[in-house]
Protein backbone atom coordinates (compact mmCIF):
# COMPACT_ATOMS: atom_id res chain seq x y z
CA UNK A 1 0.00 0.00 0.00
CA UNK A 2 1.25 3.47 -0.91
CA UNK A 3 2.48 5.26 2.23
CA UNK A 4 1.99 8.91 3.10
CA UNK A 5 4.74 10.15 5.38
CA UNK A 6 4.94 13.43 7.28
CA UNK A 7 8.37 15.05 7.52
CA UNK A 8 8.53 17.79 10.13
CA UNK A 9 9.88 21.33 10.04
CA UNK A 10 8.87 23.48 12.99
CA UNK A 11 9.92 26.66 11.16
CA UNK A 12 6.98 26.18 8.81
CA UNK A 13 4.40 25.83 11.60
CA UNK A 14 2.07 28.72 12.31
CA UNK A 15 1.13 27.21 15.68
CA UNK A 16 2.86 25.40 18.53
CA UNK A 17 4.96 22.61 17.04
CA UNK A 18 3.73 19.82 19.33
CA UNK A 19 0.11 20.87 18.86
CA UNK A 20 0.65 20.53 15.11
CA UNK A 21 2.27 17.10 15.63
CA UNK A 22 -0.75 15.94 17.64
CA UNK A 23 -3.12 17.08 14.90
CA UNK A 24 -1.05 15.24 12.31
CA UNK A 25 -0.72 12.05 14.38
CA UNK A 26 -4.47 11.97 15.01
CA UNK A 27 -4.98 12.15 11.23
CA UNK A 28 -3.04 8.86 10.90
CA UNK A 29 -0.24 9.29 8.38
CA UNK A 30 1.76 6.11 7.80
CA UNK A 31 4.80 7.59 9.55
CA UNK A 32 6.09 10.81 11.11
CA UNK A 33 9.74 11.70 10.58
CA UNK A 34 11.22 14.22 13.02
CA UNK A 35 13.70 16.03 10.81
CA UNK A 36 14.30 19.48 12.28
CA UNK A 37 17.90 20.54 11.71
CA UNK A 38 17.69 23.65 13.89
CA UNK A 39 17.48 21.75 17.19
CA UNK A 40 20.55 21.41 19.35
CA UNK A 41 21.24 17.82 20.43
CA UNK A 42 19.75 17.98 23.95
CA UNK A 43 16.66 19.83 22.77
CA UNK A 44 16.27 17.43 19.86
CA UNK A 45 16.27 14.41 22.17
CA UNK A 46 13.76 15.99 24.55
CA UNK A 47 11.44 16.99 21.70
CA UNK A 48 11.88 13.58 20.08
CA UNK A 49 10.57 11.85 23.21
CA UNK A 50 7.66 14.30 23.32
CA UNK A 51 6.83 13.41 19.73
CA UNK A 52 7.15 9.69 20.45
CA UNK A 53 4.60 10.01 23.25
CA UNK A 54 2.18 11.62 20.81
CA UNK A 55 2.83 9.19 17.97
CA UNK A 56 2.50 6.19 20.31
CA UNK A 57 -0.80 7.56 21.56
CA UNK A 58 -2.19 7.37 18.02
CA UNK A 59 -0.24 4.25 17.03
CA UNK A 60 1.67 6.10 14.30
CA UNK A 61 5.29 4.98 13.70
CA UNK A 62 7.94 7.66 14.14
CA UNK A 63 11.51 7.93 12.86
CA UNK A 64 14.29 10.23 14.01
CA UNK A 65 16.66 12.06 11.71
CA UNK A 66 19.61 11.77 14.05
CA UNK A 67 21.50 8.68 15.05
CA UNK A 68 21.12 8.27 18.79
CA UNK A 69 21.10 4.90 20.56
CA UNK A 70 17.93 6.09 22.30
CA UNK A 71 15.88 5.55 19.13
CA UNK A 72 15.18 2.34 17.26
CA UNK A 73 13.83 3.93 14.06
CA UNK A 74 16.32 6.26 12.38
CA UNK A 75 16.82 8.08 9.12
CA UNK A 76 20.26 9.14 7.88
CA UNK A 77 22.11 11.00 5.19
CA UNK A 78 24.30 8.96 2.86
CA UNK A 79 27.54 10.22 4.49
CA UNK A 80 26.24 9.12 7.90
CA UNK A 81 25.43 5.66 6.55
CA UNK A 82 28.87 5.34 4.99
CA UNK A 83 30.55 5.94 8.35
CA UNK A 84 28.77 3.28 10.38
CA UNK A 85 28.33 -0.48 10.35
CA UNK A 86 24.56 -0.68 10.27
CA UNK A 87 24.45 -4.44 10.75
CA UNK A 88 26.29 -4.09 14.09
CA UNK A 89 23.73 -1.62 15.46
CA UNK A 90 21.35 -4.18 16.91
CA UNK A 91 19.16 -1.62 18.66
CA UNK A 92 17.90 -0.33 15.30
CA UNK A 93 14.58 -1.75 14.11
CA UNK A 94 14.19 0.41 11.00
CA UNK A 95 16.80 2.42 9.12
CA UNK A 96 16.45 4.58 6.04
CA UNK A 97 18.62 6.94 4.05
CA UNK A 98 18.14 9.89 1.71
CA UNK A 99 19.57 9.34 -1.77
CA UNK A 100 20.12 11.63 -4.73
CA UNK A 101 21.22 9.17 -7.40
CA UNK A 102 20.53 5.64 -8.56
CA UNK A 103 24.05 4.68 -7.52
CA UNK A 104 23.46 5.88 -3.96
CA UNK A 105 20.21 3.91 -3.78
CA UNK A 106 21.95 0.71 -4.89
CA UNK A 107 24.79 1.28 -2.42
CA UNK A 108 22.36 1.97 0.42
CA UNK A 109 20.46 -1.23 -0.28
CA UNK A 110 23.72 -3.22 -0.18
CA UNK A 111 24.57 -1.60 3.16
CA UNK A 112 21.36 -2.92 4.67
CA UNK A 113 18.90 -0.06 4.92
CA UNK A 114 15.19 -0.85 4.96
CA UNK A 115 14.13 1.93 2.57
CA UNK A 116 15.40 4.98 0.70
CA UNK A 117 13.94 8.44 0.24
CA UNK A 118 14.69 9.76 -3.24
CA UNK A 119 14.55 13.42 -4.16
CA UNK A 120 13.92 16.07 -4.75
CA UNK A 121 11.33 15.20 -7.39
CA UNK A 122 9.51 18.49 -8.03
CA UNK A 123 10.45 22.12 -7.49
CA UNK A 124 10.28 23.06 -3.82
CA UNK A 125 11.03 26.11 -1.69
CA UNK A 126 13.13 23.84 0.52
CA UNK A 127 15.61 23.48 -2.35
CA UNK A 128 15.46 26.92 -3.92
CA UNK A 129 17.69 27.28 -6.97
CA UNK A 130 18.22 23.53 -7.35
CA UNK A 131 16.62 21.85 -10.34
CA UNK A 132 14.35 18.93 -9.42
CA UNK A 133 15.51 15.46 -10.42
CA UNK A 134 12.10 14.59 -11.79
CA UNK A 135 9.90 11.56 -12.29
CA UNK A 136 12.28 9.72 -14.62
CA UNK A 137 14.91 9.80 -11.88
CA UNK A 138 12.37 8.45 -9.40
CA UNK A 139 11.37 5.67 -11.76
CA UNK A 140 15.01 4.67 -12.30
CA UNK A 141 15.60 4.47 -8.55
CA UNK A 142 12.47 2.37 -8.08
CA UNK A 143 13.61 -0.06 -10.76
CA UNK A 144 17.16 -0.28 -9.39
CA UNK A 145 16.37 -1.55 -5.87
CA UNK A 146 14.06 -4.03 -4.21
CA UNK A 147 13.57 -2.10 -0.96
CA UNK A 148 10.80 0.53 -0.70
CA UNK A 149 11.43 3.89 -2.35
CA UNK A 150 9.70 6.98 -0.99
CA UNK A 151 9.68 10.19 -3.00
CA UNK A 152 10.25 13.65 -1.53
CA UNK A 153 10.28 17.21 -2.78
CA UNK A 154 7.39 19.40 -3.84
CA UNK A 155 4.79 16.65 -3.57
CA UNK A 156 1.16 17.68 -3.09
CA UNK A 157 -2.36 16.56 -3.95
CA UNK A 158 -1.95 17.77 -7.54
CA UNK A 159 1.08 15.62 -8.34
CA UNK A 160 1.09 12.72 -5.88
CA UNK A 161 -0.61 10.58 -8.52
CA UNK A 162 2.41 11.06 -10.80
CA UNK A 163 4.66 9.82 -7.98
CA UNK A 164 2.51 6.71 -7.71
CA UNK A 165 2.70 6.10 -11.46
CA UNK A 166 6.50 6.44 -11.35
CA UNK A 167 6.62 3.40 -9.07
CA UNK A 168 7.26 4.94 -5.65
CA UNK A 169 6.07 3.08 -2.56
CA UNK A 170 5.14 6.30 -0.83
CA UNK A 171 5.54 10.06 -0.61
CA UNK A 172 7.19 12.21 2.04
CA UNK A 173 5.53 15.60 2.50
CA UNK A 174 6.75 18.42 4.69
CA UNK A 175 5.29 21.86 3.94
CA UNK A 176 1.81 20.52 3.22
CA UNK A 177 1.58 18.88 6.63
CA UNK A 178 3.17 21.79 8.46
CA UNK A 179 0.92 24.47 6.93
CA UNK A 180 -2.43 22.90 5.99
CA UNK A 181 -5.53 24.07 7.84
CA UNK A 182 -6.79 20.58 8.67
CA UNK A 183 -4.33 17.64 8.60
CA UNK A 184 -7.13 15.06 8.66
CA UNK A 185 -8.79 16.53 5.57
CA UNK A 186 -5.39 16.94 3.93
CA UNK A 187 -4.56 13.26 4.33
CA UNK A 188 -7.99 12.27 3.04
CA UNK A 189 -7.35 14.33 -0.08
CA UNK A 190 -3.91 12.78 -0.62
CA UNK A 191 -5.23 9.24 -0.15
CA UNK A 192 -8.11 9.95 -2.52
CA UNK A 193 -5.69 11.05 -5.25
CA UNK A 194 -3.56 7.93 -4.72
CA UNK A 195 -6.56 5.59 -4.68
CA UNK A 196 -7.85 6.98 -7.98
CA UNK A 197 -4.49 6.14 -9.59
CA UNK A 198 -4.18 2.68 -8.01
CA UNK A 199 -7.66 1.64 -9.10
Amino acid sequence: MFKIICVTDRKLCNEDFLIRIEKIASAKPDRIMFRNKDFKDDNYVKTAFDILKISNKYDVPCSMYRQFDKFSNIHMTMPMLQHIRLKDMHFINLAGVSVHSVEEAVEAEKMGVDYVIAGHIFETDCKKGLAPRGLDFLNHVCNAVKIPVYAIGGINADNIGLVTKAGADGACIMSGFMTCGNPAEYIKLLRKEVTEIEF
